[in-house]
């Protein structure tokens, strides 16, 4: 029986910035625009966190049942494969995550769209098929794809849509450096895991590219997310903002960069969502000052 703390563990709070920020920058559009709303933000990141820790214990089932994670790892918790709960639970667990996460956004889709029960149906389908049923995109290199999808384009943009019902230029090109930065997480994680994911067959990007190219695509997704996100300055150079969160890019980059694995990607798994926060507060408040110009 996991305790309360291993619950929390498997939900895998490193990861929680990948719902967060979404939400946060979407909503920092719609306050530059003069269009917030709150309740429906405070919904928006219900359903976001909900999605995360959904698929954060869908994977710790598919993945301990399927037999990848008995390879020898580091990392979070993992409540199926170290038999800390069994596997039943774990499923009840995730799908009573993609309930929360349906019912709070059939709120936002009657309240708004009804179209937008379609988007949640599919991003709840996205988040069990990452790494279920028999042939899950996540072991076939897809995974990084469906994580600028729906953590960048369509958490920022269906957070903007949401509140203002329309969707500005500043939020479609706000989700690309969200989407990057999410990448970023899933790309360093996939990068800490390439041998035993190799040695289980689980095909992620990272065993498709190598750890040489893995590690140039984590530099460039970082990278480019900041240069993507200075594009909105044309709007207003309080985007620019984000320029100050750069320093916390340093540590992990330089994990990555210098050849460090195991324990020590551990670390920066930790300092890249580090930066994806304070990218995340300085971009929402760069974007919501960008009414001032």
């Amino acid at each position: 029986m996991a305790t309360v703390s291993e619950w929390v563990a498997g939900a895998r709070p490193r990861t929680l910035p990948n719902s967060i920020v979404p939400v946060a920058v979407g909503t920092g559009v719609a306050l530059g625009a003069g269009s917030a709303v709150w309740w429906k933000a405070l919904l928006a990141m219900g359903v976001a966190l909900a999605l995360q820790v959904g698929v954060n214990y869908a994977n710790d089932y598919s993945d301990g049942v399927r037999g990848t994670d008995n390879e020898r790892r580091v990392g979070p918790t993992r409540l199926t494969a170290a038999r800390l709960a069994a596997p039943r639970r774990v499923f009840t667990a995730a799908w009573v995550c993609f309930a929360v996460a349906a019912v709070l956004g059939l709120v936002l889709a009657v309240t708004t769209a009804l179209w937008l029960v379609l988007v949640g149906a599919v991003a709840i389908v996205a988040a069990w098929f990452y790494t279920g049923g028999s042939r899950p995109y996540g072991y076939h290199g897809l995974g990084e794809v469906s994580v600028f999808v729906f953590f960048g384009l369509v958490a920022v943009v269906g957070t903007v849509f949401v509140q203002m019902e329309a969707v500005p230029w500043q939020g479609w090109v706000a989700a690309v450096p969200v989407g990057l930065l999410s990448c970023s997480v899933l790309v360093i994680n996939n990068l800490r895991d390439i041998h035993t994911d190799a040695a289980t067959g689980k095909n992620t990007l990272a065993v498709r590219l190598g750890e040489r190219n893995t590690r140039r695509l984590y530099v460039g997704c970082v990278v480019a997310a900041f240069v993507s996100a200075l594009a909105t300055a044309a709007a207003g150079w309080w985007a620019a903002l984000v320029l100050l969160a750069a320093p916390l890019a340093v540590p992990p980059v330089r994990r990555v960069v210098t050849g460090q694995v195991g324990r020590d990607l551990v670390l920066g798994l930790g300092e890249t969502g580090k930066l994806q926060l304070a990218f995340g507060v300085l971009f929402t408040a760069g974007l919501a000052l960008g009414a001032l110009g």
